[in-house]
């Protein structure tokens, strides 16, 4: 069914602001309506105005505008490469920041039980939402469009060489059986902080080596940094950080 005028100006009013963030104009709102729209929202279990078969269709178009562009940016890459860039680049937490760069959540419609998109706990949804917008711009404009949506707002992060690295952790334990090593084993040396805000110290031994320690904010984070640290020294990554300082 088409649209009204009356309709169509009301939705234009509600998503204008949106429009000029994303840099691009939609022909018709009911596709970007229901990308906005979480499956709280519903009535009835058989209403489906929600985003979660564009979020199927964004997840499709996404990775396609990304490996066209990997494809060209980088001619001269093994396709091992090509997939950790890849996969850094269509990654939920990518997803979620680049979603938090337009402020997408100011425009998200949920349910009373999910009042709040904001934060790390619904960094999922936004992440969601940011594949069916994707969506809604292929439906609305074309591949080229969407292409066009994706290069504008992916750049910066393409052209970032630690998109290429892979997992310290998995990279740490690879390179330690390659060269007959062993396993590395992580310990948890300190916490400090309060209870909700902790601080975590681990080290990281490898057979032969000297204990690499690494800190962070959950004990997930501190072994990956204690990893990053021990492939600095060892020469197998190089150090990118600023002014030398290892990771």
């Amino acid at each position: 069914m088409s649209e009204s005028i009356s309709q169509k100006t009301r939705r234009k009013s509600r998503f204008g602001i949106l429009e000029e963030r994303i840099g691009y104009k939609f022909n018709s709102f009911s596709d970007i309506e229901r990308a906005l729209t979480h499956p709280s929202v519903q009535k009835k279990n058989e209403d489906n105005f929600h985003y979660q078969r564009l979020e199927f269709l964004g997840d499709r178009v996404l990775g396609l505008c990304v490996a066209h562009i990997l494809h060209f940016k980088f001619p001269n890459a093994p396709e091992g490469e090509l997939a950790l860039r890849y996969n850094a680049l269509v990654r939920g937490r990518t997803l979620a920041e680049i979603a938090d760069e337009i402020l997408l959540y100011e425009f998200i419609r949920t349910g009373g039980d999910l009042k709040q998109v904001t934060g790390k706990r619904m960094q999922s949804v936004r992440a969601d939402v940011m594949e069916a917008l994707i969506a809604a711009i292929y439906l609305d404009g074309g591949l080229e469009e969407a292409q066009e949506f994706v290069n504008r707002f992916w750049t910066e992060r393409i052209e970032d060489s630690n998109t290429a690295k892979r997992d310290s952790k998995t990279e740490l334990q690879e390179w330690a059986h390659a060269n007959s090593f062993g396993t590395p084993k992580y310990k948890e040396t300190e916490r400090t902080g309060p209870a909700h805000d902790p601080e975590f110290t681990v080290s990281v031994k490898v057979p032969e080596k000297i204990a690499c320690t690494g800190i962070g904010r959950s004990k997930r984070i501190a072994e990956q940094n204690a990893a990053a640290k021990m492939l600095v020294r060892e020469g197998v990554w190089k150090d990118e950080t600023p002014e030398g300082k290892t990771v």
